[in-house]
């Protein structure tokens, strides 16, 4: 305590009589807090933003080819040709757009997460997807500007100010979000044989794309393609940020600090799961190649 205490502001001490102020300390420490989850939400919003206008903006046509001639009939094929195609016309008719999934034609480096098939993943390909994720441009991009907003408020204090705290930020930042993703994505998907990605709806609204990437957070696929309880998506973070105590300055190793840091994981990955229901959309849009629908839910 004495270490930590003077390593705060003279505000919370008084040395003349020996005693600490708790109130400027605390009113310090909550607008830190409540500081660095304003400019977080801020740049998450923007950069949704701009991600949702993309999304709805109208394809380009393609270009325009000439049609080609259509066959002639069959007539001794018509009867048996019109049964069901009536059939599966009224079954697309009646199946609503969001009961479809919308995967990529292959598998993106800024989400590397995002289905692109709905076949499970083997062992392997569930460690290949945790090395991926722990170099893909979102980790990087978030650890960067989360280092940022760390560094301009001064978190943790255990590491300061200047451009070698600013480094150990960004490393520790990276190397949380590398054991998070260890444990979730191949280590506990792999022993309850849960599937770590994640599977866009097709065409949704944003008020049903919200509350599906909410739900997310909390349920996700198994191996067989049954909806179970998300525990690599729960327990992951929460083992990322437990490990990181061996490395954390020693006073942001309490209980509290750790809780706080799982929060803002799951607040940043309920976040990002709007990210990844838009992205299909957007990535075909940028690739000028309609989306591609996959298996219902």
């Amino acid at each position: 305590m004495r270490d930590y205490n003077s390593g705060i502001a003279g505000e919370g001490v008084d040395a003349s009589e020996g005693t600490v102020r708790l109130e400027p300390l605390l009113g310090s420490c909550s607008d830190a807090i409540l500081g660095r989850s304003a400019a977080i939400i801020l740049i998450t919003l923007s950069m949704f933003s701009s991600t949702l206008t993309l999304a709805q903006e109208p394809s380009k046509p393609a270009e325009q080819t000439k049609p080609a001639e259509p066959a002639k009939p069959d007539q001794s094929k018509s009867e048996e040709q019109t049964g069901p195609s009536i059939v599966t016309q009224a079954e697309n008719a009646a199946m609503k757009p969001v009961e479809l999934f919308n995967l990529l034609e292959r598998k993106s480096i800024v989400f590397p997460d995002i289905a692109s098939s709905t076949v499970a993943l083997s062992t392997g390909q569930k460690f290949q997807l945790f090395v991926d994720n722990s170099i893909s441009v979102h980790t990087i991009v978030g650890s960067i500007l989360g280092s940022l907003i760390g560094q301009a408020g001064d978190s943790p204090t255990g590491y300061g100010v200047g451009g070698v705290a600013y480094e150990k930020r960004l490393s520790s930042s990276l190397a949380r979000e590398t054991s998070g993703e260890f444990f979730g994505t191949f280590v506990i998907a792999s022993a309850l044989h849960e599937d770590p990605r994640f599977f866009p709806e097709y065409n949704p609204t944003l008020k049903h794309s919200a509350k599906y990437s909410l739900r997310r957070l909390f349920v996700t696929r198994n191996d067989a393609g049954e909806d179970v309880a998300n525990m690599p998506g729960l327990l992951g973070p929460l083992f990322g940020e437990g490990l990181a105590n061996v490395y954390w300055p020693d006073r942001n190793r309490t209980a509290g600090d750790t809780l706080f840091r799982y929060g803002l994981d799951l607040a940043s990955r309920a976040a990002g799961n709007m990210f990844r229901e838009y992205w299909p959309v957007v990535s075909a849009k940028m690739q000028h190649a309609p989306p591609q629908r996959g298996a219902p839910h």
